[in-house]
């Protein structure tokens, strides 16, 4: 497993054109949404900075996981489907794009702090949330990866499925991110804050379960 994850850092510093797209995807949305409201930022109120935030890192977010597996080159997962079990790899696979997604999900926040204004005042809830919702989406969108890198048009399945798996995620750290606008007392947050823990781990399972499945298909 740390083989496999380590082989996932160096190919992405070697492929150093895709770290500067996701970026640049990014810092793009971001810059498209300041000149969108330059001219009226008082048109920004919480709720609107809240459906904001979360769009940009939903799309970020399935941009970056998306090539989990199928960005590989083909006969890749032959090889190393003689080499590892199934577990190992789609494991090192989720703690990478873990990190990615934590990674891409606090840039957005200083973008948007940066570009537009930041309304979070519970902060330690609000970062508490980002770290969960990437640890959903990296489950979530690496099993789906695989799943659809066995497909033919494997871009459009992944954008297709993926949706419907993570709003449920999204909703949760929608609200949360509401009541830490808000000012709400952070106790107010956590049985929303169970509640999204629980569906990572119901992911998590869900992904151990079948991923073998796929793996071998």
């Amino acid at each position: 497993m740390w083989h496999l994850l380590l082989k996932e850092f160096t190919l992405e510093l070697r492929r150093k054109s895709v770290v500067a797209g996701l970026g640049l995807y990014l810092l793009s949305m971001v810059f498209i949404v300041y000149l969108a409201f330059a001219l009226r930022q008082n048109l920004i109120t919480p709720i609107v900075w809240n459906a904001l935030f979360w769009i940009t890192i939903l799309f970020t977010a399935i941009n970056s996981v998306a090539k989990s597996f199928i960005g590989e080159k083909r006969g890749l997962d032959i090889y190393i489907y003689s080499i590892a079990s199934p577990i190992a790899v789609l494991v090192s696979k989720i703690i990478y794009n873990f990190l990615l997604c934590l990674v891409l999900s606090l840039s957005a926040y200083f973008l948007f702090t940066l570009f537009l204004n930041d309304p979070i005042q519970d902060k330690l809830i609000f970062i508490f949330t980002l770290t969960l919702t990437a640890g959903g989406f990296a489950a979530s969108l690496t099993l789906l990866s695989g799943i659809s890198s066995r497909a033919n048009n494997s871009h459009i399945l992944m954008a297709v499925m993926s949706f419907p798996v993570v709003i449920s995620i999204l909703l949760m750290a929608i609200r949360i991110t509401k009541n830490c606008m808000d000012g709400l007392d952070p106790s107010v947050s956590y049985d929303k804050l169970l509640v999204l823990a629980a569906i990572d781990v119901l992911v998590g399972a869900i992904s151990y379960l079948l991923f073998p499945f796929a793996w071998k298909n």
